[in-house]
This record gives C-alpha cells, sequence and structure tokens, in this order.
C-alpha cells in the first residue's frame, strides 16, 4: 500500500474513527484501525465489536493494499504534524509495519494483518428511511441527558426510537429515562419508518452520532435491521448493536392529571436553582420549591455547610405547595428548553411533574421530585 493525503483530510477522518477506539483492549485487533487504499480514496475503519465506523477520504494512490495500525497512535502523530502538509502511508513489503513520512517527520509503525480484522456483519436491513441531520440531532440534544447510567438496568442505557400515533398523524418519537427524570421528543415520521419496530439505541453510539450530526444541510440514512442499526451520514457510515431488551411503558410515567400550571422565566429559573445548589451536597443535591400566589422560593439546606434561599416572580395562582427536585436534574432540562419561559405542570409534593417547552410542542419532559 502506498497512498498520499491531505493532512487536515487524514485528520479529520481520523478524529471520528478514532473515539469508537477503547484506549485499553484485550483484543490487539480492536486497538486498531483498518486502512484500505483503492480507487482514488482511503477507507478507514474502527470497532469494539457493538460499534463499527467507516469513512473515506480522497487520496493520490499510487499502489492500493490495506493493512492495520494503532489508531490513537496514528491520531496523536498526525495530529501534531503541521498544517496544510501532505502525508504519505506506506506498508514494507512483508506487510508488518508502516511508514507515515510529512516533510522532514518519518515514523515506522508495527502492523497488524488485515485478516485478522472483525467485521460487524449486520445481516439484511429490513426497514430504511431518511431525514434531515438537524432533525436527528434536535431527537438526540433533547432527550440524550436522561440516558440511565445504571448497568443493572441495561434497556434504559440508551434512547428509544419509535413511531407513534401523534395528534394528526404517525410521529417518529425518541424516549431517554434513568427513573428519575424522561425525555421525549418527536418529530414527523419520514417515508418508510412507518413499519419500524421500536429499537434502543445504545449510549456511546448516541454520543458518536450527536458529535457527527453537525452539519445542518447534510441527509441521514437510517437502516434497520433485527439486532443492528446503520446511519449513513456523507461520507461516514456508523453501523451499531442494538440494545436486546424491552423499554419500559413510558406512557405511564407521563401525567396527564396535573392540575397546577406555574410558568416561570428560564434564564432566571436556571439561574437562581443553580445559585442556591451551590450550598448543597454533592449526593444530595436536593432544592425545596415552595410556590404561592406569584411568587416562587428556592431553599437547599446543607447540614455541613449552610443554607441559601432565593425567591422568583412566578405566574402562578393555585394552592400553596412545597416540593423538592434534583437541582442538577431541573439545570440539565432548563437546558433544553428553546423558549423564554418554562412551564410546570404539577400534582403534589409526591408525584411526577410535567415540564413543557413553551416554545417547542414536539418535547416534553416528566421529573419525580425528592424528599426535602
Amino acid at each position: 500500500m502506498r497512498v498520499t493525503i491531505e493532512r487536515a483530510n487524514l485528520l479529520k477522518s481520523l478524529n471520528h474513527v478514532h473515539r469508537v477506539v477503547e484506549r485499553r483492549n484485550t483484543i490487539p485487533i480492536l486497538s486498531n484501525v483498518l486502512l484500505k487504499a483503492e480507487g482514488s480514496a482511503l477507507e478507514m475503519k474502527a470497532t469494539d465489536l457493538d460499534l463499527e465506523i467507516t469513512e473515506a477520504v480522497p487520496a493520490v494512490v499510487e499502489q492500493a493494499g490495506a493493512t492495520t495500525v494503532a489508531t490513537h497512535l496514528l491520531y496523536d502523530i498526525v495530529r501534531k504534524l503541521p498544517d496544510g502538509t501532505e502525508v504519505m502511508l506506506s506498508t514494507d513489503a512483508d506487510g508488518n509495519s508502516m511508514t507515515v513520512i510529512s516533510g522532514r517527520s518519518n515514523f515506522k509503525l508495527q502492523c497488524l494483518p488485515q485478516s485478522d480484522f472483525p467485521e460487524l456483519t449486520a445481516g439484511e436491513f429490513t426497514h430504511t428511511f431518511r431525514l434531515d441531520s438537524s432533525a436527528l440531532k434536535e431527537l438526540i440534544d433533547r432527550t440524550q441527558f436522561a440516558i440511565s447510567t445504571e448497568e443493572t438496568r441495561y434497556y434504559l442505557n440508551g434512547i428509544y426510537l419509535h413511531t407513534a400515533e401523534g395528534d394528526n398523524d404517525i410521529v417518529l418519537r425518541a424516549v431517554a429515562t434513568d427513573g428519575h427524570r424522561l425525555a421525549r421528543c418527536e418529530m414527523d415520521a419520514p417515508n418508510g419508518a412507518e413499519q419500524m419496530p421500536g429499537i434502543i439505541i445504545p449510549r456511546k453510539t448516541v454520543g458518536e452520532l450527536q458529535k457527527l450530526v453537525d452539519d445542518p444541510d447534510l441527509s441521514v440514512t437510517v437502516e434497520l435491521s433485527d439486532s443492528k442499526i446503520r446511519f449513513t451520514i456523507g461520507a461516514v457510515v456508523l453501523t451499531s448493536k442494538l440494545i436486546d431488551g424491552t423499554f419500559p411503558d413510558y406512557q405511564r410515567v407521563i401525567p396527564t392529571g396535573n392540575d397546577k400550571d406555574m410558568l416561570v422565566d428560564r434564564q432566571s429559573f436556571a439561574a437562581a436553582v443553580d445559585r442556591v445548589s451551590t450550598v448543597s451536597s454533592e449526593r444530595g443535591r436536593a432544592v425545596k420549591i415552595a410556590l404561592s400566589e406569584g411568587q416562587m422560593t428556592l431553599t437547599v439546606n446543607n447540614p455541613d455547610s449552610g443554607s441559601a434561599t432565593d425567591e422568583l416572580a412566578v405566574d402562578y395562582s393555585a394552592d400553596p405547595m412545597e416540593i423538592g427536585f434534583n437541582a442538577r436534574y431541573l439545570l440539565d432540562i432548563t437546558n433544553q428548553i428553546t423558549g423564554s419561559e418554562v412551564k410546570f405542570t404539577l400534582a403534589d409534593a409526591g408525584s411526577p411533574t410535567l415540564i413543557i417547552d413553551t416554545a417547542d410542542d414536539a418535547s416534553l419532559y416528566v421529573l419525580m421530585p425528592m424528599r426535602v
């Protein structure tokens, strides 16, 4: 293999693929990236056996071929090369090493054979649909913060993507919950998604997707099989195993009978929660909210460090009530709100609260209260 490539193009693609590779691997080949030069492109592939990413970049191929080298090592080398340079990659005759040359810099890296590199066979994809990357980004951004990190409830370790009956038509809906909070976002279902099964996309895949859908002009092709999902975003192809589990009936958690409405300015509320939570304990982070007509009082008591109170004017005219929430969760949700006001629909101190973005009717959030 002998190929010459622009440093900027090589770095951009390595930046995409190296994130999939774990820093510590018991299987040596999983630390490597597969480099395949043919035609007028260099294709790179990395996998952790659950997630596989492939990207092709334009290159001058003098001699076609393929090899695998340490991903993070190659990425670090290319990252430190000067801007605007060209990089030449060439393997020696026996294929045991690869030379990286740029200007006066010369590196020789150990290789492992291409034949050792695992393939994430996807099987037959039964459903295919396309959507704008901006729409996919919104579905992910609005929900991913609520993904559970508790490994025992593995079926909550991802975003549940499915179709549902909306007010007027079929919608494509993303839901995430960790048992303490729930986030739901939906959009009109694209053509081809109507009959898709409900799937759970793993947390790591969601994180990689979030970084790949930054360009709002790109279109994303989504393909589904029984156990895998594949996203094609420009020159990048991301294939991932799905979480094999049943997502709980989240509709039961979304309250419908809450009768107390409270409207508050989003920025003022977030700033006040952030201020009073300064004295809260890292573990508890509980903030008590006392509501009376036109006013909210936020209180935090920490026996170890002190207490704090703050007051805000709100639009509230129901009976006075007190309720406690985790301050971190409140801030996570208010960070997703796009409108200037946030609406809380409450029942009592022990029941889930519905939080709505007044400027975005496609998203809703549910937060369980804390005892304070």
